[in-house]
């Protein structure tokens, strides 16, 4: 279930808040909802009043075609008797996306709408500053092997996923990568080139800003492994974390602050701005 801000009664809705194919448990959930709506005696028009979204979502969440919003199926609970059946409900639904991991879409929609979001990964290129080479060769050496087909679909996720940079220019985009994550030289040294000249194009972007965590460096904050935190646009903080198989959002305030002061003093320990693409810059000419 979402967290994103409710449509206005006046306005459509998002074309991106639409489910591209929606899964039978949403389908499900919005039959329910319909059949609930009308046994109370109301019209789409009435029940958007009351739960205070548009009558397009109304009929976008009958038809399951989006993911209702918590409000949503608050307000709706209470327009149809408070039975307890819409919450209960929204418990259970998932959504088809074959280039995400199911683990971590719930994170992916956040991503879309906060206005600041920060990434320190020790494992591999962040997502976001993937180029496609070095997309491709993560997946061919993923196991077990993918077949063509949820390659490409993959590929296709982290590409339009990493448009958000471009597409969303009011947004902060703040990364930390392990210097030993560069050294590594995932696909040959062709993609390695290109990944590199990649990353630095997007360097100079006004809303990205990329450090590198030295190998020499005698401190370090974040050795419990890589985080993202975001800020959503009503002010509330919220991290993920992320293992083999796994990952776990994380919206408990003192395990946010924990993360949040790791990261804050991680930041300072990193190479400054400039400092990093320095060093971007030396080892991409050494290949």
């Amino acid at each position: 279930m979402t967290n994103t801000a409710e449509t206005p009664a006046n306005e459509d809705d998002d074309d991106w808040e639409r489910e591209p194919d929606p899964s039978d448990s949403l389908r499900t959930f919005g039959a329910m909802v319909q059949a609930l709506r009308e046994h109370a005696g109301l019209s789409r028009a009435e029940f958007a009043e009351i739960v205070r979204f548009s009558k397009h979502t109304v009929e976008s969440v009958e038809r399951g075609r989006r993911m209702p919003d918590e409000a949503y199926v608050e307000r709706g609970e209470g327009a149809t008797g408070n039975t307890g059946a819409l919450r209960e409900g929204a418990k259970h639904l998932t959504r088809r996306d074959p280039g995400l991991a199911a683990w971590f879409r719930q994170w992916a929609r956040l991503e879309r709408t906060a206005p600041s979001l920060c990434t320190y990964e020790c494992r591999l290129i962040p997502g976001m500053l993937q180029s496609e080479g070095y997309m491709r060769a993560l997946c061919e050496n993923d196991m077990p092997p993918l077949t063509d087909d949820a390659l490409e679909a993959r590929v296709q996720r982290r590409l339009e996923r990493q448009r958000l940079l471009t597409d969303r220019p009011n947004t902060t985009f703040d990364f930390i990568i392990e210097e030993s994550v560069l050294i590594r030289r995932l696909g040959g040294l062709e993609v390695t080139r290109d990944l590199f000249d990649h990353i630095l194009r997007l360097s100079k972007l006004r809303n990205v800003t990329i450090q590198i965590m030295p190998a020499n460096s005698e401190h370090h904050a974040c050795l419990a492994g890589p985080i993202r935190l975001a800020e959503t646009p009503g002010g509330k903080r919220l991290a993920y974390c992320e293992g083999q198989e796994s990952g776990r959002l994380i919206s408990e305030l003192k395990q946010v602050a924990i993360l949040y002061q790791r990261y804050a003093r991680l930041r300072s320990q990193a190479l400054s701005p400039l400092e990093s693409v320095g060093l971007l810059e030396r080892i991409r000419g050494a290949l």
